[in-house]
């Protein structure tokens, strides 16, 4: 007897929009005022997505960020906004992660966790986001949003089934894809 698919939700967020701060490393520029209002813009759209059917849960298992101060900020203020976060995991591996890299760190994922929000930065989750998702797979509407660009803020809900280990290129369905703005 073979086991039942689950079906993952994965969600990728490219951090709210940073400060300007010349002479200050990368790694710790903190949120613009503009981006804690649009990170908590997310953070409601994430508690009301549920109602809307975008996904099944309301609670995000895991939360796997970067480790710069924009991005854990970004998952704070999100947090703040409505979003129900069970864990949370802050990976070196993000900061200036590649797609693939951005993949190895979602093959690590437990198996028992079905709903992910990984926080990052561009150009790895934008390129990541168009390589998991199937073309002609999911909404048609969210696929010409993601087309024309993933500034700050944008956050891809991407559905697949199986194993976290056995997410690859092409094999999600893209659900959603929008900008909140506070």
């Amino acid at each position: 007897m073979t086991k039942p698919t689950v079906e993952r939700t994965l969600l990728l967020l490219r951090h709210a929009k940073a400060e300007q701060a010349p002479g200050k490393p990368d790694h710790e520029r903190r949120l613009a005022p503009r981006g804690r209002k649009d990170a908590r813009a997310v953070g409601e759209w994430l508690r009301d997505a549920v109602h809307a059917g975008v996904f099944p849960s309301n609670v995000v298992d895991l939360a796997v960020c970067s480790t710069s101060e924009r991005t854990r900020q970004t998952l704070d203020v999100v947090c703040a906004g409505g979003a129900a976060v069970t864990d949370a995991r802050f990976d070196t591996r993000i900061y200036d992660g590649s797609a693939a890299s951005l993949l190895d760190v979602l093959w690590e994922v437990p198996d028992q966790v079905s709903t992910v929000l990984m926080v990052g930065h561009a150009p790895g989750i934008p390129v990541l986001a168009t390589a998991l998702a199937r073309d002609g797979d999911g909404s048609t509407d969210a696929a010409e949003r993601l087309s024309k660009g993933f500034p700050t803020s944008g956050l891809a809900v991407l559905g697949f089934e199986g194993r976290w280990a056995s997410l690859a290129p092409g094999m999600a369905h893209l659900r959603e894809f929008v900008v909140p703005r506070g």
